[in-house]
């Protein structure tokens, strides 16, 4: 229609704007605006974080020379001796009721032992075997109005110790009572303890009465061992079942006892567990200490006199 010169700012390309507008950055470091320096707040986070920093320095140097002094062969502390100390136990030695079950005031200790009959305590009647050879005890058997009958075995379980001598002449009292409880219970002093609870804990404490002390890792292990045979191999599924076996088949493959060269609590509380627990079938290492445990006096004793 008609022409139009056209337009431009000459020559060049135009500078063009790369935002709407502009502000001040506000992510730079933070100054007070009256006179320039940082902010009090910046200064006190960057030094806590400065003390907290040294801190863990400190703390993983510590952690680095204590792994040291056990992984290492340079090391005080030899992890060789380690591993030999949880083959061997200590040296034993006796003690006496009184350090257990306190001072005596004339009166015959009595421990008392709820069980039912139900349940095989063939632990408890070796234990009481064993605390048979060590002290003069004086047993006997009871039977509570909760239960109404029970085999003639359970009547003689502990034996006739004690039937020909005045009560004066022992040194430890063993009762059992079998009485329709949930699980076993026990108690030395009638008037000023609670009981103790379950076959474990209660073997526990017979067997610390035969005086037998060991280092902090072989006791660990006997209890550990003794755990498992009670929650996994007596209480446990079938899977469960059978890895305790493959367990206690390596452990018997490298010693003749279950923890070290000495019989301990849980040779005792493995083989009552093995005794009440219906297997498919037991390894060779098992049985052939099966065998070496039914050898011995104290478990002799027991299974006769249960069976």
């Amino acid at each position: 229609m008609y022409r139009v010169k056209p337009f431009g700012l000459g020559e060049g390309a135009a500078e063009l704007p790369s935002c709407m507008y502009k502000l001040a950055n506000v992510h730079g470091p933070a100054v007070d605006a009256q006179n320039g320096n940082e902010s009090p707040e910046l200064l006190n986070l960057e030094s806590r974080q400065t003390d907290i920093l040294n801190r863990l320095y400190e703390l993983k140097a510590v952690v680095d020379g204590l792994s040291k002094t056990v992984l290492t062969p340079d090391a005080d502390l030899d992890v060789a001796e380690i591993n030999h100390a949880c083959s061997e136990p200590s040296n034993q030695t006796a003690i006496s009721l009184d350090s257990v079950l306190g001072k005596n005031s004339g009166v015959l200790r009595d421990i008392v032992i709820n069980a039912n009959p139900s349940e095989v305590l063939l632990p408890l009647l070796v234990l009481h075997k064993l605390l048979c050879e060590r002290y003069r005890v004086l047993s006997s058997v009871h039977v509570h109005s909760s239960i109404q009958n029970i085999p003639s075995q359970c009547w003689n379980c502990l034996g006739n110790e004690g039937a020909c001598r005045s009560r004066q002449e022992y040194q430890l009292g063993f009762t059992l009572v079998w009485k329709d409880v949930p699980k076993p219970q026990m108690k030395f002093n009638i008037q000023s303890m609670c009981s103790i609870e379950g076959e474990g804990n209660i073997a526990r404490f017979l067997f610390a009465l035969l005086g037998h002390t060991y280092n902090a890792v072989t006791a660990t292990q006997i209890d550990n061992w003794v755990d498992i045979a009670i929650f996994q191999l007596k209480k446990g599924s079938k899977q469960e079942k059978a890895t305790v076996l493959r367990c206690l088949n390596s452990a018997l493959a490298k010693s003749p006892w279950v923890v070290g060269h000495d019989l301990t609590l849980a040779d005792v509380v493995l083989y009552g567990a093995l005794q009440a627990t219906e297997l498919a079938g037991v390894p060779a290492n098992i049985q052939r200490w099966m065998k070496c445990c039914e050898n011995l006096a104290c478990f002799n004793l027991a299974l006769k006199q249960f069976k």
